[in-house]
């Protein structure tokens, strides 16, 4: 059987931003559940939902105080029952983030543990002593700036935390620990979830003996307030070999249920992260798949494109890769290559072909289907903690983040009648919904969608590359019946090559084939039908 996520196409959903359906200006459950229709006639297949779960809300969630318990700013449990309902009367499955690496500090596990160094739930997370001189035990840095440690005189030890401080690591060394949070896991999968979207991954295990880091091979000086956790490589706090173990752990929980997935977040940069992904996803007592920053980031080169795909063919021979171009967590695809774009128009489109022809499940960000751009704020409109610390070197992940638009002229553009936790301006209202039409971005991401599906090359077959020169990135993606030949000019100035053989262009397109030559607009793109045998040259 022909396993549902291994050519889905998923559409994340940011709550906070979706639909806010109680006036309050964050966006809730109920919110969702009535803009479902929307994903269904995108033609996605499931939706992730970033984290609902009960949370000071110091890091928008990802900080859970109790992981069986929906926060009172999105709704009830009842609320997410009717959700899941829902989606699936409209074919659509249901994941939802699971941040198991560490809790927020006012979780009732972190509370009990901090007391003593000998109750219960004193070896939940992970203490230290100071160094002899008062120092943290390692030189490990924090992704939000600082020491990853935090000293707490009510044990008069230091905790781990590799974001903010509030978010104390778990120590998954601890076997109730990790028996607690299969627990956690099966409650949500007896209510009906379709799997898990696990954050941050790689980072459940530390080093038992505490060891610092080495400088990074190429440290240099850094750049921004945050690079310093670059300028190690973090071999001792992340990517250790007892994460395995605990993947085989859940999956284990998981195979007793039917049609479930889990995608891993490889929180990792370059090869490396191509590495894990198919460390990860090898054989079948692991995740079903992984994606990293390797396409999040700023590189837009045929090179880069192609590195990362043959990276984890060669990696994972057996795994399944999840690509996508933007998240909640970086700059929106649009904006971020607007350099090599001759508009935000001719961007977003190119992005989404070169996307539907991946091989492997496809990620959508809300938005996305829009041609949505990075929202520019000022520092009074800031919500991420990152930002507020080290602004203005650091402009924060709230500009990706800002609400969904679905009526240009409706108060805050359709997402709520209150004031929105993060506001809606003029450049992305223009994006709405309602004013797409039916040659807008949004239709051609429908019928993308669709050509994808309709296509067992594109959502079967294997990819070969075809050797030609930057800017154009082209491979062919075959089956025992069909080969479509991809290609993609991923610079804004037209690009003319030789064609040898027979070739027919089909479904979305903006390029022109004859007997002898393809012509590539600026931006420009093709999928050609034909035998295998179409040969391209510069």
């Amino acid at each position: 059987m022909q396993e549902w996520w291994r050519d889905a196409v998923i559409y994340q959903i940011y709550p906070r931003s979706y639909q806010d359906d109680k006036g309050d200006g964050i966006g809730d459950l109920r919110g969702i559940t009535r803009r479902l229709p929307h994903v269904a006639d995108l033609g996605a297949d499931c939706i992730w939902i970033s984290p609902i779960f009960q949370s000071p809300q110091k890091d928008m969630g990802y900080d859970v105080s109790d992981y069986t318990a929906i926060d009172r700013i999105f709704g009830t449990l009842e609320d997410f029952d009717a959700l899941i309902a829902a989606a699936h009367d409209l074919g659509l499955k249901v994941i939802v983030d699971q941040v198991l690496s560490h809790t927020s500090d006012q979780h009732a596990w972190f509370k009990k543990s901090r007391v003593s160094r000998d109750n219960p739930k004193a070896d939940w997370y992970v203490w230290a002593d100071p160094e002899p001189d008062g120092s943290p035990p390692t030189n490990w840095h924090s992704h939000f700036g600082g020491p990853a440690w935090e000293f707490d005189p009510q044990r008069g030890q230091y905790y781990l935390h590799n974001f903010l401080i509030s978010q104390p690591d778990l120590n998954f060394h601890n076997a109730d620990v990790i028996d607690a949070i299969l627990e956690t896991c099966e409650f949500w999968l007896d209510r009906g979830l379709d799997g898990f979207r696990l954050d941050t991954v790689n980072y459940y295990f530390h080093d038992q003996k505490l060891r610092s880091n080495p400088p990074a091979q190429a440290a240099g000086r850094q750049v921004m307030a945050t690079d310093l956790y670059g300028m190690q490589r973090n071999i001792y706090n992340k990517t250790r070999p007892e994460n395995l173990a605990f993947l085989e752990k859940l999956r284990a929980l998981t195979d007793q249920y039917d049609d479930i997935m889990m995608v891993g977040e490889v929180g990792e940069v370059g090869h490396r992260s191509i590495e894990i992904m198919g460390e990860y996803t090898a054989g079948t007592s692991r995740l079903h798949m992984a994606y990293s920053f390797a396409m999040l980031g700023p590189d837009f080169t045929a090179e880069h494109f192609q590195n990362c795909i043959e990276g984890f063919q060669r990696g994972a021979p057996d795994g399944h890769p999840y690509w996508s171009f933007s998240n909640h967590d970086v700059p929106r695809q649009v904006t971020r290559w607007a350099e090599h774009a001759v508009s935000d128009d001719a961007m977003a489109r190119l992005c989404c072909a070169m996307l539907m022809s991946f091989e492997g499940t496809i990620g959508i960000y809300q938005g996305e289907e829009l041609g949505q751009t990075e929202t520019e704020l000022v520092f009074e409109e800031l919500t991420d903690p990152p930002a507020i610390r080290f602004w203005p070197a650091v402009k924060g992940r709230d500009g990706c983040r800002t609400p969904m638009v679905w009526e240009k002229d409706a108060p805050n553009a359709g997402f709520s009648g209150g004031t929105p936790w993060l506001p809606v301006k003029p450049p992305q209202a223009a994006n709405a919904v309602d004013q797409q039409g039916d040659d807008g971005i949004l239709a051609f991401y429908k019928d993308t969608i669709a050509f994808r599906k309709a296509s067992n090359a594109l959502s079967r077959g294997k990819t070969k590359f075809l050797t030609l020169p930057e800017p154009i990135l082209a491979f062919h993606r075959q089956t025992k019946s069909e080969c479509l030949t991809c290609v993609f000019n991923l610079s804004p100035k037209p690009v003319e090559l030789k064609a040898k053989g027979k070739g027919e262009i089909v479904g979305p397109n903006n390029a022109t084939l004859s007997a002898t030559s393809l012509t590539l607009p600026g931006n420009g793109f093709a999928y050609i039908k034909n035998d295998g045998t179409l040969k391209l040259s510069s």
